[in-house]
């Protein structure tokens, strides 16, 4: 923080020797006479922590400085930590992108959140969404600096936080730490950097756009995504700030549509401004502002679905969050946190006309409307003892969330045409009702955790959560229990696992559906003459449950060099009472479009991973074996952001987004002339789809065929420089970066009509893509 040191913060050197000491008056200190080698630096105060990996050198000194975050983000920040760091130090699975990662880094999107398919485990699956662990994006958590960031309505993330401003990115598989919950699957953490208290900085890029480019010709702009973000201090060495600024319009092509019919496009502003206070030497303060506007013309986009048939998404929303850390003894913290989150959704048809489903192409305006808002207020408390000394050391925090949140919706849908084979209407689809809803819910939550080391080579992560809440009425205890083991005297060799039990949230849009317009199915003659119907009523079966979760892990790591990190793991997790849909006709002309906690998925992985660090490079590889299979008819595939009609029978098979084997390359190489190569090398099984027939039924087992398989290679390519400017000169870093280098076909479109004379058919390739880089720091 600048200016602002911690004294008498405990230091502990692990590695071929175990060192500990405190930090001086100056937040300084030393260990003399370490022998070579590869150590971990760990720095722990009240409420704060950090943690580094530093190589020693015969006869060199190393100075080094550690960025201290408080405890409630769990996060390891490093200096020179990579995505397999957090592995070695957690008994959660887990994986960390720093800040100097996500600038060196290939992103195709510029976004924090883009950035995460570059640790194993982690996919973004057939439908652009990020599946973290084997869970749909609904069924993970999404946190900015500890505070929900997910959006009330849907369960699905709403990060909206600048990439500059962005100190770290982790994701945790099984979290044994009960602070953490509201989930069935891993968590994404997104840490801010702290303002700077000691001098004014401003960093400018993506200044220049990127043309847009048809049949060999440009016409107008692809992109436009300049940047900006100023910080420093207001007040000496007590309040420091930050601003930062996005906006971004984006044109992104569906390669396989006629040149100018192809793109979707998206206009957005970002704005994040945050205050940092040093109260005092005991307190210190964050207060944050986001304000996030979207708009994205032609959602849903693809082969089979052409611009006039898609809708249009329009996105207002703003996050208010504050903390304040109070430092009540040597050794204890306690932690004050609050957030407001407002998400506003209106989905509206691009185009008019009757909706029309043909074996080919879509045509008329898309069927479905909706207006959503939704809020959330969220306050926490938690308090960390001072270490407690018996059986070894207990470090005891304890917490009491409380939440409320709300939802207001109106969601119509229009008459849905089928056509056949023959080119003629063979089903159609009509909706009754306004699909007007109104649902809140309050939250209370308390957890007690004690990390207690048993010995120098034992420590063992205990925990206990409690969840309730208003909409289904139901108390739920979560227990888990983590564990850290150093198998050989050295630590070097370390095995690390747990078991634990999750609850996840109700998304407020769950309730809502017993609201949503019903349906009448309608068979058609050639002629277009109904020759019989089923009217489906909506039913809750059986009332709401929290779906849960049941996850155990297991890794072994060992430290073969001092740049050699391996390590396999083993992780699984069972969940059950999940939300599904399904279509039940019950004769005489009636049906019933049922949802239940009836539906269930597991999830198993087998990871093997290295890490070597070698002069001034580095390397990770991983191979991830994986098996994600469940109940398919997920709620939001029919009442989400892009809405499918026509409702099947659920049925169990292999998740959209599994890969049961995938292989992972990345690292950073630094080469003459100061450049810095990044490559990332991404090779999988392709994702599975179902075969339908023309009615869109499913044919056979569900998700038993596969797209082909998946092999990007991206590489960014970058230089500091430095700009004279009058007197002075000015930083920047320019570079560029290539996306799919060697233009392997990628389709992310597939022909499922097995009527189609395209039937199996692959298209809407991602081709291979250029981006320039170019920042300026005053």
């Amino acid at each position: 923080m600048g200016q602002s040191y911690i004294v008498n913060a405990k230091v502990t050197l692990k590695g071929p020797a175990v060192m500990e000491t405190e930090t001086d008056e100056g937040g300084k200190f030393a260990f003399p006479e370490v022998q070579p080698g590869t150590y971990t630096i760990e720095v722990a105060a009240p409420g704060l922590v950090a943690t580094q990996v530093v190589t020693i050198e015969m006869g060199k000194a190393s100075e080094i400085s550690l960025d201290l975050k408080p405890m409630t983000v769990q996060d390891s920040v490093t200096v020179t930590s990579t995505a397999n760091d957090a592995q070695a130090t957690s008994p959660s699975p887990s994986g960390t992108v720093t800040s100097s990662t996500l600038q060196t880094a290939p992103n195709v999107d510029d976004r924090a959140e883009s950035i995460l398919p570059t640790l194993p485990g982690v996919v973004r699956g057939p439908d652009g969404r990020i599946n973290m662990k084997g869970a749909r994006n609904t069924q993970s958590g999404a946190l900015v600096n500890s505070a929900n960031a997910t959006d009330p309505a849907t369960g699905s993330p709403g990060f909206a936080v600048p990439i500059d401003v962005v100190s770290s990115v982790q994701v945790i598989s099984n979290p044994y730490d009960p602070q953490y919950g509201k989930l069935t699957g891993a968590v994404a953490t997104i840490e801010t950097k702290t303002s700077d208290f000691e001098k004014f900085h401003l960093s400018v890029q993506n200044f220049i756009p990127r043309v847009r480019v048809r049949d060999g010709s440009v016409f107008g702009v692809g992109s436009a995504t300049p940047r900006m973000t100023f910080t420093g201090p207001i007040w000496g060495d007590h309040i420091a700030f930050t601003q930062s600024l996005e906006y971004r319009f984006v044109r992104t092509p569906v390669n396989s549509l006629p040149p100018f019919e192809r793109d979707t496009t998206l206009a957005s502003f970002n704005s994040y401004t945050q205050l940092d206070f040093n109260l005092s030497p005991k307190q210190t303060a964050t207060i944050s502002a986001a304000v996030y506007p979207q708009r994205l013309q032609y959602m849903g986009l693809n082969t089979f679905t052409p611009q006039q048939s898609t809708s249009d998404y329009h996105q207002r929303g703003y996050q208010l969050y504050g903390q304040h850390r109070y430092l009540t003894g040597n050794e204890s913290v306690l932690t004050s946190q609050f957030s407001y989150k407002k998400f506003d959704v209106d989905l509206t048809p691009a185009g008019s006309g009757p909706y029309q489903l043909m074996l080919e192409t879509t045509e008329g305006g898309f069927f479905d409307s909706q207006k959503r808002r939704a809020s959330r207020f969220d306050w926490e408390e938690m308090y960390q003892f001072s270490p407690q000394h018996f059986l070894g050391t207990h470090q005891w925090h304890i917490g009491l969330e409380y939440a409320y949140s709300s939802y207001s919706g109106v969601q119509s849908f229009s008459p849905v045409e089928i056509q056949g084979a023959q080119a003629t209407p063979i089903e159609r689809i009509t909706f009754t009702g306004d699909g007007e809803a109104h649902v809140s819910q309050q939250e209370v939550t308390w957890f007690a955790a004690d990390q207690w080391t048993v010995s120098p080579r034992l420590l063992l992560d205990l925990g206990l959560r409690f969840d309730s809440d208003t909409v289904t009425s139901s108390v739920h205890a979560a227990p888990r229990v983590g564990f850290q083991l150093a198998l050989t005297r050295s630590g070097r060799t370390m095995l690390r696992g747990g078991i634990g039990e999750f609850y996840d949230r109700v998304p407020l849009m769950i309730p809502a559906f017993q609201w949503l317009p019903e349906r009448t199915v309608s068979i058609l003659d050639p002629a277009g003459q109904v020759t019989g119907s089923t009217a489906y009523t909506n039913k809750i079966l059986g009332g709401l449950r929290n779906p849960r979760s049941t996850a155990w892990n297991l890794a072994l790591s060992q430290k073969v060099s001092s740049g050699l990190l391996l390590q396999v793991g083993y992780e699984q997790r069972t969940t059950a009472d999940d939300f599904v849909l399904s279509a039940v006709d019950t004769g005489a002309g009636t049906g019933r479009i049922t949802l239940s906690n009836n539906g269930g998925q597991s999830y198993k992985e087998l990871q093997v991973s290295g890490r070597y660090q070698f002069h001034k490079h580095l390397v990770n590889a991983s191979y991830v074996r994986s098996r994600a299979y469940g109940d398919l008819n997920d709620f939001f595939q029919f009442f989400g952001n892009v809405a499918k009609p026509v409702i099947q029978p659920n049925g169990q098979g292999r998740l959209s987004f599994d890969a049961p084997n995938r292989l992972l390359l990345s690292g950073e190489f630094q080469a003459p002339w100061k450049l810095m190569f990044a490559p990332v090398f991404d090779l999988h099984t392709g994702f599975p789809y179902s075969v339908q027939n023309e009615f869109r039924e499913y044919v056979g087992p569900r998700n038993t065929r596969r797209f082909p398989e998946f092999s990007s290679f991206d590489l960014q390519v970058s230089r500091p420089v430095s700009i004279p400017l009058g007197e002075r000169r000015i930083r920047a870093r320019v570079g560029f970066a290539v996306f799919n280098l060697f233009n392997h076909f990628n389709p992310r479109d597939v022909q499922t009509i097995e009527e189609s004379a395209r039937f199996g058919g692959f298209f809407n390739n991602a081709w291979r893509e250029y981006r320039g880089k170019f920042t300026v720091e005053f």
